[in-house]
């Protein structure tokens, strides 16, 4: 088997493979330089953090949500915990794995082409020192983001500058995070908000987040930024550690999980982000064990990340604030006000039943919900470009 791509889904998958032990794995990633993504963070929420408790950097046990008034809502969602990682302890944890196995070798080289051949798949790809191979399986699975996103219906990006700060004094409670707060400026199409990780009393990953249309210029968050650090968070004197930036596209299109008889995709580029949340993390490693068994089992398959009935639920709302008939900060405020934390979470993952969605979906603005859900179906899917869409799973992110 041949994984091709080192980001999250890439790492996961090669991961489950060498765990399972059921078939030889390649894992080919960027070399150093720019072709490599720079260090990410990822969260999700789970019951525990099984064999990725090395990697983990960060849990909490409770969450809060801030209305544009200040008023919190603050849930604990046992027995869920919010968990955080990096990228780059994520990459050693599943390298020295790889490196204790005799079936699982690393490739680095920068991956062209990939395409079915007689009796499997091969991977043309350069070589540092800019050698051509080609490397030959006879399954591939494919990471590598889309050159273009797939016809949709709608198309709103998550886009976000996040800081790490280290504070002059004690200002963050390192048992709450904070996924929303929208106590910032509102845009006139979508909507914004901070997102607070403390990872100590003095210290945080501090972000400002957007669904909307279009990025901003890194001088329009590092404003947004500025504004929310020092005239909503209150932190007083602070220093920049390290800064991180992404897009991730939050769309109702419909993304093949197969390439070729022998291709697959993976990860975002397989449909794995949630469309109305922008989470992938807790999807991606769904996906990996699915994968890892169904070739234990003899079967080369890859399931859907995500149930039909949770990527219809996510079509209306993205259309809903899309065309703003629903006001983004009073729906997810009211979400996390008037549902059980648990259940919450666990409808955010689609591991919902029928009647649990249904009482979720009777607290939010039915009206206006239920004139997208009665237009969708009569709405053409459009192609558009994918540039300057290049996820980072922050789950929340291949």
């Amino acid at each position: 088997m041949i994984v091709v791509g080192g980001g999250a889904a890439g790492l996961s998958l090669a991961h489950r493979l060498v765990l399972t032990g059921s078939h030889p794995v390649t894992l080919i990633e960027p070399p150093d330089g720019p072709p490599r993504p720079p260090e990410r963070t990822w969260c999700f929420w789970d019951r525990d953090t099984g064999d990725l408790r090395e990697a983990i950097g960060a849990t909490w046990s409770r969450l809060r949500v801030r209305g544009p008034d200040g008023g919190a809502v603050t849930v604990d969602p046992a027995p869920l915990r919010y968990h955080m990682l990096r990228s780059a302890r994520f990459e050693r944890l599943v390298h020295a794995r790889l490196a204790g196995s005799r079936t699982a070798r690393v490739v680095r080289a920068t991956a062209h082409t990939v395409r079915d051949v007689a009796g499997g798949a091969e991977v043309r790809c350069a070589a540092p020192d800019g050698r051509e191979l080609t490397l030959r399986a006879r399954l591939v699975f494919d990471s590598r983001p889309l050159p273009a996103l797939p016809p949709a219906r709608t198309l709103l990006l998550q886009h976000f500058r996040g800081w790490f700060v280290r504070t002059a004094g004690d200002r963050f409670d390192p048992r709450v995070a904070d996924l929303m707060d929208f106590r910032v400026p509102q845009p006139r199409h979508g909507l914004a908000f901070g997102y607070v990780l403390p990872l100590a009393p003095d210290r945080a990953l501090v972000e400002y987040t957007e669904f909307s249309r279009t990025p901003l210029t890194t001088a329009g968050y590092e404003a947004a930024l500025g504004h929310y650090g020092r005239d909503v968070l209150r932190l007083g004197p602070f220093t920049v550690e390290a800064a991180e930036q992404g897009v991730i596209p939050m769309t109702d299109a419909r993304f093949p999980r197969r390439s070729g008889p022998a291709v697959f995709r993976i990860g975002t580029a397989g449909g794995a982000t949630r469309p109305a949340t922008g989470y992938t993390f807790a999807a991606v490693q769904r996906q990996s064990r699915a994968i890892a068994a169904a070739l234990r089992d003899g079967r080369a398959t890859v399931p859907a990340p995500h149930r039909r009935r949770a990527l219809a639920m996510d079509a209306v709302l993205l259309r809903a604030l899309d065309t703003g008939r629903i006001d983004g900060p009073a729906f997810f405020t009211g979400l996390f006000r008037h549902t059980p934390a648990e259940r919450l979470l666990r409808f955010l993952d689609g591991a919902t039943t029928p009647w649990e969605e249904w009482g979720i979906g009777a607290r939010t603005p039915v009206v206006p919900m239920l004139r997208t859900a009665l237009e969708l179906p009569f709405l053409p899917r459009r192609a558009r470009p994918a540039a300057g869409t290049a996820p980072r799973h922050r789950e929340r992110p291949s």
